[in-house]
């Protein structure tokens, strides 16, 4: 149901000073995007889409993981901000349209928070959060009956993370391994598979056998505990920083890496890794 959300005679205001320091609400980033899309307001907001905003989503999402990687405050406060508008800003969009609005998110939000936790809202109990967990799916499952379970799973989720999702709905419904080690008899296999495309050089089945192994990997870490995507983003970060130091270390011989012996690089490979 769509709701007038009205524009406050501060907001019509704003000629670009962000000094106010008084309490803001939710309402009141609702109606400063509401006066970014009217006319006379942003040229770059009005020309957006719902199509057009599918990027920025992803990007702040991610900018807000790094924040929270990063541990400082004041910049995951500024990245959930930018993250909450996207929000804000997609539903002006779609109210613009006549489809919904802003309200319609935050009740429909409520409501299902509501149901999805009759252990704290009605009179089933969890004692840990595994169980919380089960009765989050169960409930779940109660709701979401038109699509297969696994198609449920976004596919613009990163394919890492995706994996686990796919291997977790999988598993709830009994087709999973019964180990970790039985995972790993299963990479094996997978990586055995990759080696016997790469020695008859067939690269199209290479490519098939790399994804079925990364995917084996990926519920290998499930098995494991493990978050895939996390863990696969410290790897990468851990090898940017050894990487540049390998970098620092090579011009402090007055050399770049290309004219290092592959001798003289694992040396250097090695004494980065110990420091």
């Amino acid at each position: 149901m769509l709701e007038p959300y009205q524009v406050s005679e501060e907001i019509q205001g704003v000629k670009g000073d962000t000094s106010v320091a008084e309490e803001k609400t939710f309402d009141d980033i609702v109606s400063l995007s509401r006066r970014l899309r009217a006319p006379g307001g942003c040229p770059w907001d009005r020309a957006q889409t719902l199509e057009s905003l599918r990027p920025y989503v992803l990007e702040e999402a991610y900018e807000v993981i790094q924040a929270i990687e990063g541990g400082d405050d004041s910049e995951l406060v500024e990245e959930l901000g930018d993250f909450l508008f996207q929000v804000v800003f997609i539903s002006q969009i779609a109210r613009e349209e006549g489809r919904f609005d802003a309200g319609d998110v935050i009740r429909e939000l409520h409501d299902k928070l509501v149901r999805r936790h009759p252990h704290v809202f009605g009179e089933k109990r969890a004692r840990n959060p595994e169980e919380a967990v089960e009765t989050w799916n169960s409930m779940k499952l109660k709701e979401k009956k038109k699509a297969p379970p696994l198609d449920e799973i976004p596919r613009a989720m990163p394919s890492l993370l995706r994996a686990q999702r796919v291997g977790e709905k999988a598993a709830r419904r009994g087709f999973d391994w019964l180990e970790a080690r039985e995972v790993v008899d299963k990479v094996r296999e997978e990586l055995a598979e990759l080696e016997s495309a790469l020695e008859r050089g067939d690269s199209e089945e290479a490519g098939r056998e790399w994804g079925d192994l990364v995917f084996a990997a990926a519920n290998l870490a499930r098995h494991l505990g493990i978050d895939a995507e996390t863990v696969s983003h410290s790897a990468v970060e851990k090898f940017v920083k050894r990487f540049s130091l390998l970098e620092r270390s090579a011009e402090a011989r007055k050399k770049n890496i290309p004219d290092l012996s592959a001798e003289e690089i694992d040396a250097l490979w090695e004494e980065v890794k110990r420091t």
